[in-house]
């Protein structure tokens, strides 16, 4: 298996934990816990390979990232029975999904032949789509919308990928540096309130 491979694996069994803890602060039952993890850990890739015409798309081809997110959701729940995954850990873990799942659409559209542009702006729903509903079916503004960084630091994150395949710095290298600019960019807005300028207009 393929380090990119294992990175998707891994971001999918992460937003699926973030899907799980969300679902968990709004008390829904172990079903709500797995269709939460599911969408939040599916969603931008299946948008993603429908908006490039990837059929089928990636999950049913390949049922592991199925499997993934719904042990992840089972796991986050037991775990924090237990008190050794506190809920406090969302923000975090939906930091490492973010970085993870926007370098690998990234890749994963320049690799099928998509333009940069259009590669950065797969990386970008990729990463932020998942959330979107996630946040959406909880009644949350999704963090997309917030003050903090979010989109913008999937779409550094996906620039910097698209950027090194370009100039053929090898794929596992332009995802690793993807996923560094993107996750430290995410991790400094959550540490210090980073944010893009505020529009406000009242009548």
């Amino acid at each position: 298996m393929s380090v990119i491979f294992l990175l998707d694996l891994f971001g999918t069994a992460v937003f699926a934990a973030t899907g799980a803890l969300a679902a968990g602060r709004k008390d829904l039952d172990l079903f709500g816990v797995l269709v939460l993890g599911m969408v939040t850990a599916i969603g931008g890739g299946t948008l993603r390979d429908l908006t490039l015409g990837l059929t089928p798309v990636f999950w049913i081809s390949q049922p592991v990232y199925l499997w993934v997110a719904a042990a992840a959701g089972i796991v986050t729940v037991l775990l924090t029975r237990a008190g050794i995954l506190p809920g406090r850990l969302l923000p975090l873990a939906d930091a490492l999904g973010l970085a993870t799942f926007c370098v690998i659409g990234a890749e994963r559209a320049a690799a099928a032949g998509a333009a940069p542009d259009i590669a950065v702006l797969m990386g970008v729903m990729t990463g932020v789509a998942g959330g979107m509903i996630r946040d959406v079916l909880t009644g949350e503004v999704p963090r997309v919308l917030r003050r903090e960084l979010y989109a913008t630091a999937a779409l550094a994150g996906a620039a910097t990928t698209v950027t090194l395949l370009a100039i053929d710095a090898g794929a596992p290298l332009a995802v690793w540096c993807g996923l560094l600019v993107a996750l430290s960019l995410r991790l400094a807005a959550m540490r210090w309130n980073l944010s893009l300028p505020i529009f406000t207009h009242r009548t």
